[in-house]
């Protein structure tokens, strides 16, 4: 499931949208989309959804702008300005996106804002991917800001959910496998996929913890990130209810935590996983207060 193109905007002096072009340590090659106020007061690392690619924030990033937040959209591999696209003779998991993309652009967030106070986001499994990386770096950012996000265990869905999300979590990896990578634009769930993206994935979603090959399990060092969380949840997205959020906020119990539901008459969109995009001022200005 992926939001239709965003087109980006004329955003205010001195937030002009620009790219960085990042060269990770395996050589795979992407841009940082950057907006950068004059008066930034903090920084944003911010990680999109599956199969979304960056541009598709600027909205959010221009709002945020606007609230003196200097936003970088991460682009995920395989995606958008990315050097790779998944197929048989491309893969990768969890332990590139986590070890290896985005401390590339957690080192050019540092140079372009040097002494700024350090948060990272994201939406839906881009969330998850930033609560995933304190696993490694606990230093990684002191805040956290999620949008629509939670873990994709089963069993933090609701009981509807929970008949059919385990059979689909052994379809989805399985067709990938099959394909050579998800093919996810035919079927309506994410974008074209790498196998190890959705075997790491999947891993969580049937046990509901956080592990992947190359990287071990996640949650040690999770549990001991002291960090401030901001959670936007969306009334009917169904897709990250609020159990599962808590099922992944359960995964940072020193996290000081504020999770605020938004429902359609505050947002002027639909309050699902991808409507927000489009109209990200409420959001921002509540992720940012």
């Amino acid at each position: 499931m992926t939001p239709e193109s965003t087109a980006a905007t004329t955003a205010p002096t001195g937030a002009t949208p620009r790219t960085i072009s990042l060269e990770a340590s395996d050589g795979h090659r992407f841009e940082l989309l950057a907006c950068v106020p004059a008066d930034a007061r903090r920084s944003l690392l911010w990680l999109p959804a599956l199969g979304v690619a960056a541009r598709h924030y600027l909205p959010l990033a221009e709002s945020l702008a606007r609230h003196g937040v200097a936003v970088f959209l991460h682009e995920w591999r395989g995606h958008g300005s990315s050097s790779l696209r998944a197929g048989r003779d491309c893969s990768w998991g969890y332990r590139e996106l986590l070890a290896v993309d985005i401390p590339a652009s957690e080192a050019a967030v540092a140079a372009a804002t040097p002494g700024l106070p350090r948060v990272a986001g994201g939406h839906s499994l881009g969330g998850q991917l930033a609560c995933c990386r304190l696993g490694l770096e606990a230093d990684a950012c002191k805040a956290l800001w999620l949008a629509g996000c939670g873990a994709p265990y089963w069993r933090a869905f609701p009981p509807r959910e929970r008949l059919w999300l385990p059979l689909a979590y052994r379809i989805l990896p399985w067709l990938a496998e099959r394909a050579g990578s998800l093919p996810g634009r035919r079927i309506g769930f994410g974008g074209n996929e790498a196998r190890g993206v959705m075997r790491d994935w999947a891993g969580t979603a049937t046990s509901g913890r956080y592990a992947a090959a190359g990287v071990g399990d996640l949650e040690p060092g999770m549990a001991a990130a002291d960090v401030r969380v901001r959670a936007a949840l969306f009334a009917h997205d169904w897709l990250a209810p609020e159990s599962s959020l808590r099922h992944l906020l359960s995964k940072l119990p020193r996290a000081a935590a504020e999770v605020e539901r938004f429902d359609a008459p505050v947002l002027g969109v639909p309050a699902d996983h991808f409507a927000w995009m489009k109209s990200p001022e409420t959001v921002a200005a509540w992720l940012s207060g």
